[in-house]
């Protein structure tokens, strides 16, 4: 008999959904197992200065747990770890989490999953739940040389808060979403910072604001405020997901508030055109800052846009020769975003693995289901990743998705629940294609797709659509025993 109900692996927004739902269907013998010291996810891993979610605060929080005393419109990653905190401890799931427990490997024997950690303990649970995400380890982008560098050097998702930056020269490799929130920080007291940009991204404003007390108070006291606040974000925000379509009127109105904010936001005509992306707005992810283009524009800030070839030991060298000195190395170059569950090693029916069974890029029915792989269910999996909404959204969808599918198992008396692999593939042909008249299919390489071309991270429409579909699950499509 197995030792648990479920077993969920990461203690991210994933994780702590997956664990409050299925405890409350009755699943209770569960655990989530966690490598680090604590619960959070990405916001537990990036400190670094700055950091917040671009998402409204409203919006990226639980629906079943809406938290009327956000302090910003846009909470800092301090704010929405202690959220997640309060909702553990609010729902009474903190004693199912497992600290310290890294998973090495996990096996599908026939009727359950063994999991065994890098301790070399090992539990069972017929249900597997992972929560790993798509943005937890951290990537370099292959550049040599780093092992050289004689000062620190270290990645934005694991900041080093015991060096001082006060007057040094700040190499910043690489101007993504992570960058644009720290550069300006970092700017403030920094001798003088150097931002190694490969590509320009499209910036459009926050708009972030404090919520004021009086405001707290009203969203506290006054019956469904808050919760329509959060649906007139949610629609708001859905109805983006036009801008993200090739050629739209919608396309071209985002793309001229994004370079409508560069304009008035630099005056140097060089530099704009430096900061001014070339490429359909979304093919890459569109990023909000209210300071970064102001950073940028400081005298103690230098925007260099060669390729960066290497890192020396006593800086960086671009493609074109030259030698950039720095004091200390800010690596904000994204991570690992089309392997998934890697480095875990799973293993399902006949001994088929999953990076055997995803060798021509990862894919999944709906993103939570994987054919040859029963009982196996993904949060944030393969194209269930957004460019214009929350991902709490999604995850939700998902992890009522995959309550509903184990309660119809249980009602009818069976164990093992397996997506059809032609239910699969019809569903992936058919997200391909819907996928191909979208930004993410442009010219542009990022990390929404594989290096063949393959859109693995994204979803083809908006959260209302997914949100539909995902009510309840089509049983057509699997077979039970």
């Amino acid at each position: 008999m197995a030792d648990l109900d479920a077993i969920i692996i990461g203690a991210g927004f994933g994780g702590l959904c997956a664990a409050i739902k299925l405890k409350e269907a009755g699943f209770s013998r569960l655990v989530v197992l966690e490598k680090a010291d604590r619960l959070g996810g990405t916001w537990r891993d990036n400190t670094y200065p700055g950091a917040c979610c671009d998402v409204p605060s409203r919006l990226y929080s639980y629906s079943f747990a809406l938290n009327p005393g956000w302090t910003r419109a846009y909470s800092g990653h301090a704010e929405i770890r202690q959220y997640m905190e309060d909702v553990a401890t609010r729902f009474g799931v903190k004693d199912r989490f497992r600290f310290n427990a890294e998973v090495a490997r996990a096996d599908w024997d026939g009727t359950a999953w063994t999991v065994t950690l890098t301790s070399g303990e090992t539990l069972t649970a017929p249900v597997l739940v992972s929560g790993l995400g798509q943005l937890n380890r951290p990537s370099f982008a292959n550049i040599p040389g780093r092992e050289t560098f004689t000062g620190p050097l270290f990645h934005s998702a694991r900041w080093r808060h015991d060096v001082d930056l006060a007057g040094k020269t700040v190499g910043c490799v690489g101007a993504g979403a992570s960058a644009i929130q720290y550069i300006p920080e970092i700017a403030k007291t920094a001798g003088k910072v150097i931002v190694f940009q490969r590509t320009p991204n499209y910036i459009v404003p926050r708009l972030d604001k404090a919520m004021s007390p009086l405001r707290r108070a009203l969203y506290r006291s006054v019956p469904g405020l808050d919760r329509a606040h959060r649906w007139l974000l949610w629609k708001l925000m859905d109805l983006r997901f036009q801008a993200f379509q090739q050629g739209t009127k919608s396309a071209d109105s985002f793309r001229k508030v994004a370079l409508d904010y560069l304009e008035s936001t630099i005056s140097d005509p060089v530099l704009r055109a430096k900061l001014t992306p070339d490429y359909p707005i979304g093919c890459k992810r569109v990023l909000v800052s209210d300071d970064y283009y102001q950073a940028m524009a400081r005298p103690n800030v230098e925007l260099v846009t060669e390729d960066v070839a290497a890192v020396t030991s006593t800086g960086v060298r671009t493609g074109d020769g030259a030698d950039h000195a720095c004091d200390v190395l800010v690596f904000g170059t994204g991570f690992e975003t089309t392997d998934f569950l890697a480095p875990l090693q799973i293993t399902g029916e006949n001994g088929l693995t999953l990076d055997e069974a995803w060798k021509d890029g990862a894919e999944a029915y709906y993103g939570v289901t994987v054919a040859g792989f029963p009982n196996l269910f993904l949060l944030y999996g393969p194209n269930t990743n957004l460019g214009h909404n929350s991902i709490i959204l999604m995850i939700e969808a998902q992890v009522g998705y995959m309550v509903e599918a184990l309660k119809a198992l249980r009602a009818k008396g069976a164990t093992a629940l397996k997506v059809k692999p032609a239910a699969q593939a019809r569903f992936n042909s058919q997200l391909q294609q819907d996928l191909q008249s979208t930004a993410w299919a442009g010219s542009c390489s990022s990390w929404y797709k594989t290096a063949s071309g393959k859109i693995t991270n994204n979803w083809s429409a908006d959260t209302a659509t997914y949100m539909k579909v995902m009510r309840t699950p089509e049983m057509a499509d699997y077979e039970v025993a």
